[in-house]
């Protein structure tokens, strides 16, 4: 049996004796795994940006639609687990799908990444720009103004990311820790303010978590699309796992537990919004509506409090997406999939330098030339869809891989049954119907920006199957020793050597 293992990755240095394939080990423990998916899914930037976004698609339902999301993307969580655990690899779903079921389906799953990634930074670092602003009372409006503090703080994201992961873990802690302790505090806040005192909307009601406000399936499919972007971003605990301690167990979990987190603090926002927000002000405060209910939990200040989690989460999020870009490139280039200098490392920062170059520069472009084309709202509203799509198409595969990976153990017991099996194949079959229904009620610049990005991917597989890349050839993914009776004592963890 063959399993990937940062530990275990020998050195190897580029033509020029300055890189090398070696990413750092040990850079991220357990616990800044946790730290790390939280940061990815950004509950104060998701809140902020897509809950007008949500109650728009769903209105009541809100809740409901986070619910029956979040449940079948843990078990994607779980199947993102399991999956880690029988091959470390910084591609993380690339890589995975590619062994347990066709590597064109496992290309495709590493560029969904790398479009939806890019999409979001675009996307992202708008709202940085546009929270800084607020919170010096400068002028939103101002584009050129905007623009360029977005730009600012993604330099210094992506500088970040550059020189080490163990810079980029530290910033995390500090920047989450920050984050989830305002979140958590106005969300008590907030739970007692609805309970106890007068409100703007609803009186909050159970059934909110149901069914019942849904006005149809395709209401419940849009909603659904939406609910996925709030929870994307968990999975870079994952292409992490070259880089964290004992990372085919820690990173997993880590995902898992990112997920649990922010399911909470979702539920908690969305509904405090619809109870203490008429509907008129969820419009209007589309863009950030945790400053508009910042000011009734908190009067006075509450706004700007929440404004500063906001920030802290957009600029976090910009991080580990670029995280997950860079990373997925690196694991693409050291397959030679696409051009070799992708996979390859500085020799001192042991981060893959030319992948976070690239990948900043064509960003900082796209930003600034998106940021002139059109409203704030309408820019986020079609990269939330686009994002979604392509989202639910690689998490489906991800879904379906662990399934076939591991079928021959999945009846061996109950816990095999429902983590393995059951619960990962749910998670897929929503998300394949979330993404194939999603399709025909798309407005075309989503499908456009969705599908047409994504289709984009067979270029590559083209040029680089025809160069013979050993990526299209890899072996089956095998089942982790520990899960495996008949492994073998001695196993050998490095990888392929591109």
């Amino acid at each position: 049996m063959t399993r990937t293992d940062a530990t275990a990755r020998p050195s190897q240095d580029g033509p020029s004796g300055e890189h090398t394939h070696d990413l750092k080990a040990d850079g991220v423990s357990a616990a800044g795994s946790v730290v790390m998916a939280v940061a990815g899914s950004a509950p104060a930037y998701s809140i902020a940006a897509t809950t007008a976004t949500l109650v728009a698609a769903a209105g009541l339902a809100s809740p409901a639609a986070l619910l029956w999301c979040g449940l079948p993307m843990l078990g994607i969580a779980w199947a993102f687990a399991y999956l880690g655990r029988a091959d470390v690899n910084a591609g993380a779903a690339y890589s995975w799908v590619g062994r347990a079921l066709h590597p064109i389906l496992g290309f495709l799953s590493g560029w969904a990444l790398v479009i939806s990634a890019t999409i979001f930074m675009v996307a992202g670092a708008l709202p940085a720009g546009v929270m800084t602003v607020a919170l010096f009372g400068g002028d939103q409006n101002n584009v050129p103004l905007v623009t360029g503090v977005g730009a600012i703080w993604f330099l210094i994201m992506a500088a970040c990311v550059l020189v080490g992961v163990q810079i980029t873990a530290r910033a995390q802690w500090i920047m989450s820790t920050i984050e989830v302790g305002i979140l958590a505090v106005f969300a008590i806040v907030a739970i007692i303010r609805a309970a106890t005192g007068t409100h703007a909307g609803p009186s909050f009601s159970w059934d909110w978590l149901s069914f019942a406000h849904f006005t149809g399936p395709q209401a419940f499919i849009g909603a659904a699309l939406v609910a996925a972007f709030y929870y994307w971003g968990w999975d870079v605990s994952s292409n992490l796992n070259e880089e964290t301690k004992n990372g085919h167990k820690n990173a997993g979990l880590g995902g898992i537990i990112g997920v649990i987190i922010v399911f909470v603090l979702f539920e908690v926002f969305t509904i405090a919004t619809l109870v203490m927000l008429p509907a008129k002000t969820i419009e209007e405060n589309s863009g950030n509506i945790l400053g508009a209910l910042g000011q009734v939990i908190w009067p006075g200040v509450g706004g700007n409090i929440l404004v500063i989690a906001v920030v802290l989460s957009t600029i976090a999020t910009l991080e580990t997406t670029l995280i997950q870009v860079t990373r997925s490139l690196f694991a693409m280039g050291r397959d030679n999939t696409i051009p070799a200098a992708f996979g390859r490392t500085h020799k001192k920062w042991k981060t893959p330098a030319f992948a976070t170059l690239v990948v900043t520069g064509v960003s900082l472009v796209l930003f600034i030339g998106s940021n002139f084309l059109g409203s704030v709202y309408g820019i986020l509203q079609n990269a939330i869809l686009s994002i979604g799509l392509q989202i639910a198409f690689y998490y489906a595969l991800a879904g379906i891989a662990v399934v076939v990976a591991y079928r021959k153990i999945i009846f061996k017991s109950v816990k095999n049954f429902i983590f393995i099996g059951l619960w990962p194949a749910i998670g897929a079959i929503f998300m394949v119907v979330v993404f194939v229904a999603s399709i025909p009620n798309s407005d075309p610049i989503v499908i456009v920006i969705g599908i047409g990005t994504l289709a984009l991917g067979i270029v590559p597989i083209i040029i680089y199957w025809k160069k013979g890349a050993g990526y299209f050839q890899r072996k089956p993914l095998e089942l982790p020793d520990e899960l495996d009776v008949k492994a073998p004592e001695n196993i050998d963890e490095r990888p392929p050597v591109a």
